[in-house]
């Protein structure tokens, strides 16, 4: 048999049609048994090997059963664990992690399994590690091996926010394993290879708002050697590199939202008149080359607008600035019809 679209189809059977559904029919039964056994067990409040072993069948085949996931935590804690050493506590654990990135390669973006290997490396005892000596040995091998984990599962999807947000709590939980310099060189990296990846922006921004705030001195700080009239502290020269760097993203492609999103919480950041005005001069530079780009205009009249902000503090022209922003806002009307209604409250509001 031949489609309308010249793709050749085979014919089904009817006896075959059964079959498949027989088999389906018996998954589904199979499931349900184990589900009815599970919470049995759980209700019980057994925490024996079996037990265990009940929560590994079910999650190998529904790894979105957070009961299953629950229920196998207590088992540890009331189970297994009590009755445990510390090695044994640690092999415990890592099987689970093995488990679990086993089950990542299928199903890279279920919540409960990324929770879970956030609770077993939690757990993991005290213990001597590969170097044999040290207290912290085991949590810290376990902290390493799960920054590669983390980076492997970007490197299949650079746009996982599990993967990303777990690297995020890594880092947060184990600060040795990475400084915030390498963090920021990792997220450059997988910036520079695509920039539409709104994942990466946004831990770079997460990593400079920590770097930004551990003291209070540090945006006003000189840096050792510069001379007593240079007016850059150490936090404007990594804001203005950063302007550089999210310039050549919106260039690249300005019809994407991500780069443009940064770039609003960089301004944010920087909360200066100057650096304002020359922000919104470079969109009117890149709006001459991309007329009309609609974040190229909808960036400009919100800039425009911060800058009828500070009206009162520079000799900004408020009747220019605002024939700008209508003329732009008349412009997005056209270029994006379906939000006509909030660019008309922001010129009511001009």
């Amino acid at each position: 048999m031949v489609s309308n679209h010249n793709v050749k189809r085979t014919r089904v059977s009817p006896e075959a049609l059964e079959a498949k559904r027989l088999k389906e029919l018996s998954k589904v039964k199979e499931y349900l048994a184990l589900n009815d056994d599970l919470l049995a067990r759980k209700r019980s409040k057994t925490y024996r090997k079996e037990d265990f072993e009940a929560t590994t069948r079910i999650l190998s085949i529904n790894p979105e059963f957070y009961t299953a996931w629950n229920y196998r935590r207590e088992i540890f804690l009331n189970g297994l664990f009590p009755a445990s050493t510390p090695a044994q506590i640690d092999e415990f654990l890592s099987s689970d992690l093995d488990m679990t990135m086993a089950q990542l390669q299928r199903h890279p973006k279920v919540y409960w399994i990324w929770n879970h290997r956030r609770w077993c490396l939690e757990h993991v005892p005290e213990g001597p590690g590969e170097d044999g000596d040290s207290r912290e040995g085991w949590r810290r091998d376990n902290w390493n091996k799960e920054m590669f984990v983390a980076e492997k599962m970007l490197d299949r999807d650079p746009r996982n926010f599990h993967a990303w947000n777990y690297r995020r709590y890594i880092v947060a939980s184990w600060p040795s394993i990475r400084t915030k310099d390498d963090e920021l060189k990792y997220t450059k990296k997988k910036i520079q290879s695509n920039f539409s990846n709104f994942s990466a922006w946004h831990q770079r921004s997460k990593v400079l708002g920590a770097m930004w705030e551990v003291t209070p001195a540090t945006r006003t700080e000189q840096d050792e050697g510069m001379s007593s009239h240079h007016t850059y502290s150490r936090f404007w020269l990594i804001i203005l590199e950063e302007f550089e760097f999210v310039k050549s993203a919106l260039w690249t492609d300005p019809g994407d939202q991500s780069a443009w999103i940064y770039h609003r919480w960089l301004i944010g950041e920087g909360d200066d008149l100057v650096v304002l005005q020359r922000e919104i001069d470079v969109i009117e530079e890149l709006l001459v080359e991309e007329p009309d780009s609609k974040w190229c205009l909808d960036s400009l009249v919100h800039f425009q607008r911060l800058l009828l902000q500070h009206k009162d503090e520079s000799s900004v022209d408020v009747s220019s600035i605002q024939q700008r922003c209508a003329f732009a806002l008349t412009k997005l009307e056209a270029i994006d019809p379906k939000r006509n209604q909030r660019y008309q409250d922001i010129k009511l509001q001009l």
